[in-house]
């Protein structure tokens, strides 16, 4: 319990840190995109590489990335069905962020910390990660990119106009599927995605990297965990949710309360009860289902133009209460 609070502690100061640094501006305004695409593009790839490398591949794709993707998939389910039942009118598009924001977690920005400092071993966050990019990424492209497109459809009209328009949509088709394919291709070349197949590849095969090699990717993987918590704290600076005006404030609070407690506890039944998951594999389990909304549901929503109140809004409440959550999930099952 003592291990759980001490790396609970490491990050909260490290993020306060970086919430002082944004606050005084002392990196200048550009700090927290640079320690992102730091973070993202160079060290967290080498951090998972380093880490999966040595790592055991039955685990990395075993129970922890069953109990992930079927949370994930039954929240965003949940979600959708209360978006009409309880929730005013929306967009199919709107919809969809909604869902995604109620069940993707911040599996890199916070996850591999987490995963480092709190759980002992920063391959834990690798089956959220690869679920969430390999899996649920193209399958909610897809879905935006044919709401989007069904929702800025033009009314039919007849003769030459009829013709042209059939054209329009046909065009509009196939651009759809030039986008879904992109998408894959996207994920393909991620970095995060890259390192973490490259890891699993060496641990697969027993390879390794000659000694200096090996050392200089482990020396950049470990700038990852500072840069992403210390871009985090930045983000927090002038962090408004919730404003009246924006009209989404139920929206918010059920996607909320969906990420911070359903999906958490929808984690502790699958891991139990289906996959007989016990002590710190079921600590595991339930604190990566505790994170945070990710970032990406942000700039899907941005992508699209649709859903971004919801999508900011959710990711700060969400990020300012999940900490103190997984506290909870720690105390109660350390």
């Amino acid at each position: 319990m003592l291990e759980v609070l001490s790396g609970f502690t490491v990050v909260w100061v490290i993020i306060l840190v970086g919430y002082i640094t944004g606050r005084t501006g002392v990196l200048g305004p550009h700090a927290q995109m640079v320690l992102s695409r730091t973070a993202f593009f160079v060290a967290s790839p080498a951090l998972l590489f380093d880490t999966l490398s040595a790592a055991d591949v039955r685990a990395v794709l075993g129970p922890q990335l069953w109990v992930a993707t079927l949370s994930a998939f039954l929240v965003a389910l949940l979600y959708l069905a209360l978006a009409r039942l309880v929730l005013a009118r929306r967009t199919g598009s709107e919809t969809v962020i909604g869902a995604l924001s109620s069940s993707m977690v911040n599996s890199a920005n916070l996850g591999i910390p987490i995963a480092a400092y709190v759980l002992g071993d920063a391959a834990l966050a690798a089956p959220v990660l690869i679920f969430q990019l390999a899996i649920y990424t193209p399958i909610y492209v897809a879905a935006m990119d044919t709401l989007t497109a069904r929702e800025a459809r033009l009314p039919a009209v007849t003769g030459a106009e009829h013709e042209a328009g059939q054209r329009t949509v046909r065009v509009r088709a196939r651009s759809r599927w030039v986008a879904f394919w992109r998408q894959l291709g996207a994920v393909a070349r991620n970095p995060m995605v890259i390192g973490s197949v490259a890891g699993l590849v060496f641990s697969a095969t027993g390879w390794s990297l000659p000694g200096p090699v090996a050392e200089s990717i482990h020396l950049i993987g470990g700038a990852s965990i500072p840069a992403m918590l210390l871009a985090f704290g930045m983000s927090l600076v002038g962090a408004r949710p919730l404003e009246k005006s924006s009209g989404r404030r139920r929206d918010v609070t059920v996607a909320s309360v969906l990420k911070l407690l359903v999906h958490p506890a929808l984690a502790y039944v699958l891991a139990v009860f289906v996959f007989g998951l016990e002590g710190r594999d079921l600590l595991i389990a339930v604190v990566l289902g505790s994170l945070p909304t990710a970032q990406n549901v942000f700039v899907a929503a941005s992508r699209y133009e649709s859903g971004t109140t919801v999508a900011k809004d959710t990711i700060l409440v969400t990020t300012v209460v999940a900490i103190p959550a997984m506290i909870a999930v720690a105390l109660l099952l350390a």
